[in-house]
């Protein structure tokens, strides 16, 4: 895969940047904004930008961080999800902290914020605290966010408990947004001050990139990732007041950024930042080595958005406003929902064969396709026909044979009393065990890993098991606004 990123160039000057940060001030504590682990949004916007880029970057500072984690005690109680994992913001905090730790890390402890005595809450504080897990409990602070006075005193920030830290950088981080995270860091550092510690606060947030325009196809597609959440970009206008620099930031930075600043100048007595840009870290935008390739990445990641949306409104998640905006964006990049070439071959072969199917790119002029069988399911077809032409193996040779699916089908059906064709986990299952006796299943299996970040579109919304493989395999799928029973009773 070309890289229009300098990923290599990103992890020495970001982290860098940060140490410049903290040497500032005795402690710091860093707002994580995006994810920890697993970048796959930057991936593909910028790629060559590896998606353990942020982590690689903090083990350069690892002797002098801390994390702590927050989670919004609303979102326990609503098992709250995360849509790309399919797993709630609770689970993805153990998830979190045992990666963290397994790489070494510091983990503090884990932050309750906006708690309100919800039973579930307190099972999953017990829950943490019988694996050795401190945490702490912060409700609603009195006052926020216009009574500064209040909001920095006793009855404020100070009736939150202190945590107690150690290192000089603190990374405060979340399983997604509005988990508390800023007013863990505020709280903490009133404390701090009190003690007469020189604590700070900064932002590390990837999108949007400060230093890009405001309508580049990147801060676009950071656009299209926060339809649902109705960001949006704008220019700075302190930064550009401040400095006479056009800077981009988002609309919820630059609105809280009056009443941060003043909250700030209170605790600390310390006005050194200017502008919310300023309060970033972010170097992103400096590593960019291909802006072709980048922008044209960008475009598609919106088209993908696009498709996430009409999907997410077709289950009842969302209002039609969210892939409305996005639809916009596409406007105003003068492109459409069949920019991405791996949608007019699907849509084409499943009106040809009348059922449904998935089509992949697996090379520049290559696309494979799938589609359903009496014993596969569309992504169980689409995989195999791709490792087999990948392995270059004859179209006419079955990598399983019906003696090997027609049994695991019979038991599928007297165990689970379900007569649904074999799910790719269970196509790739029989695969590996085939593996072992037979050198050409084994050569197939082999090529698997050439399918990441290969375009797969469905003419149907792909659920549970055959979703969950795929993005296993790192494939960037959409899917049409079309649920499978429908097509079946077509």
């Amino acid at each position: 895969m070309k890289e229009g990123f300098d990923n290599k160039k990103y992890v020495k000057i970001q982290s860098q940047k940060i140490r410049e940060r903290f040497k500032l001030f005795d402690k710091l504590y860093l707002e994580i904004g995006g994810k920890l682990f697993d970048d796959s949004h930057a991936a593909r916007v910028l790629p060559g930008f590896k998606n353990d880029a942020k982590i690689s970057m903090f083990k350069e500072l690892k002797d002098d961080l801390e994390i702590i984690f927050c989670i919004n005690a609303g979102d326990i109680e609503k098992n709250k999800t995360r849509a790309e994992y399919g797993i709630t913001y609770d689970t993805e905090v153990l998830k979190l902290i045992n990666n963290s730790k397994k790489m070494g890390f510091s983990v503090n402890s884990v932050v309750i914020t906006l708690y309100k005595n919800q039973v579930s809450v307190d099972k999953f504080i017990k829950r943490l605290e019988r694996n050795g897990i401190k945490t702490y409990i912060h409700t609603f602070t009195k006052g926020y966010p216009t009574d500064v006075e209040t909001i920095v005193s006793e009855e404020g920030y100070g009736a939150n408990p202190y945590i107690e830290t150690t290192k000089p950088l603190i990374l405060v981080n979340a399983p997604g947004p509005g988990s508390g995270k800023l007013a863990t860091c505020l709280s903490q550092i009133y404390h701090e001050h009190k003690m007469g510690i020189n604590a700070g606060y900064a932002k590390f947030e990837t999108f949007p990139v400060w230093n890009l325009g405001l309508k580049h196809p990147v801060n676009l597609a950071y656009e299209a990732a926060t339809a649902d959440l109705k960001d949006v970009n704008m220019i700075d206008p302190f930064h550009l007041d401040s400095y006479g620099e056009t800077a981009v930031n988002y609309n919820r930075d630059v609105e809280m950024f009056p009443v941060l600043k003043s909250i700030l100048n209170k605790v600390s007595e310390n006005d050194i930042y200017k502008s919310p840009t300023d309060m970033g870290v972010n170097m992103i935008g400096f590593c960019i080595k291909d802006n072709e390739l980048v922008e044209e990445a960008s475009k598609k990641e919106i088209v993908r958005r696009y498709y996430s949306e009409l999907n997410n409104y077709k289950k009842g998640l969302t209002d039609s406003d969210s892939y409305q905006k996005i639809k916009l964006l596409m406007n105003e990049l003068n492109i459409d929902e069949n920019y991405l070439d791996v949608i007019k071959p699907a849509l084409d072969k499943s009106e040809k064969e009348g059922k449904p199917v998935i089509s992949l790119k697996i090379s520049k002029r290559k696309i494979i396709t799938g589609k359903q069988t009496d014993i596969l399911s569309p992504a169980s077809s689409l995989v195999l026909n791709a490792i087999k032409e990948l392995s270059k193996i004859p179209d006419d040779i079955a990598l399983l044979s019906p003696n090997v699916l027609e049994p695991m089908l019979k038991l599928k059906k007297d165990m689970y009393n379900s007569s649904m064709p074999l799910q790719l986990t269970e196509v790739l299952t029989a695969l590996s065990i085939c593996s072992t006796t037979n050198p050409m299943v084994e050569k197939a299996l082999s090529n698997l890993k050439k399918l990441k970040y290969c375009e797969a579109h469905a003419t149907y919304i792909v659920e549970n098991g055959d979703l969950k493989a795929l993005k296993s395999l790192k494939i960037n799928l959409t899917c049409e606004p079309e649920f499978l029973s429908n097509l079946e009773l077509k």
